[in-house]
């Protein structure tokens, strides 16, 4: 349950994308929390927000104004929001984060950097060995989500002190806070990773199955049946990712220790994943 300290009003689980298209892949789950159950009532892709499109960079830019604005908000979003220590020449995540657009100009750029200060190799950061995430930052597979989401998305949010970037940055009370999450982290800990994307008939019911021992727990609840829906239909899986990344969120704001760490720790320069 949320203690007066970290109280946030509304709950937010982004499932972050970097594709051209990324208003049409990218979903946004809203929810609130009731005692010890969070109860979603929004779930939509994120061309939907106010102000945004498919394109990517429409989107993004909606999608960090939309977090602006949620001044009492928390967000969960599923790119890495930092390198390892061994790959960054900053001292701080801030100095890191207003840095790179300038250090970088193309995602393809980003991982050639990262690759050839690696010697070859795919290095991943402490937490994403603790919390066992998929892929290093800089993989083939991530590293244009990673590219994107700190230069479209932490970098306006840092530049203008938009928001409280956890747990690198100290949490103000006037300023929605980010978290970094992996819904794939999430599942494993819950013991509930399965293929669920994309493919046959049988992936949307592992979409339920997922969801049915979430909600047997009551770690979620979903509001509508409508909403329900979308969450099982989508085929990628993205919609229920975004479920799952709010649900990371709000366990984080459970654990008020979480959410504060030690100057002198990896995780205030390399970031921290909330599982």
């Amino acid at each position: 349950m949320q203690t007066t300290e970290n109280f946030r009003e509304r709950i937010y689980g982004v499932d972050f994308s970097g594709a051209r298209d990324a208003g049409r892949r990218m979903w946004v789950a809203g929810g609130v929390a009731e005692g010890d159950t969070l109860r979603i009532q929004t779930c939509h892709s994120a061309d939907a927000l106010p102000g945004s499109a498919r394109s990517r960079d429409r989107c993004l830019a909606a999608l960090w104004r939309f977090m602006a604005g949620e001044t009492d908000g928390v967000f969960g979003l599923d790119f890495p929001f930092g390198l390892p220590q061994q790959l960054v020449g900053q001292r701080s995540c801030d100095d890191f984060v207003a840095s790179f657009p300038g250090e970088y100009a193309s995602p393809d750029e980003f991982r050639q950097f990262c690759r050839a200060a690696a010697g070859g190799r795919e290095l991943k950061r402490v937490t994403d060995r603790e919390s066992k995430t998929p892929f290093a930052a800089y993989n083939i597979r991530l590293y244009r989500q990673t590219y994107f989401g700190i230069r479209d998305v932490l970098h306006p949010l840092v530049r203008d002190q938009l928001a409280s970037v956890l747990p690198m940055q100290r949490r103000r009370a006037d300023r929605p806070w980010v978290l970094e999450i992996c819904p794939a982290s999430t599942l494993k800990v819950a013991g509930l990773y399965m293929s669920y994307k994309d493919g046959p008939y049988e992936h949307r019911a592992a979409r339920e199955c997922i969801l049915e021992r979430l909600e047997a727990t009551s770690a979620v609840s979903i509001s509508t049946p409508a909403i329900r829906e979308a969450v099982l239909d989508d085929r990628g899986g993205d919609a229920l990712d975004s479920v799952i990344a709010a649900l990371a969120t709000f366990r984080a704001l459970c654990d008020p220790a979480s959410l504060v760490v030690e100057s002198g720790s990896p995780y205030a320069l390399e970031g921290y994943v909330y599982v």
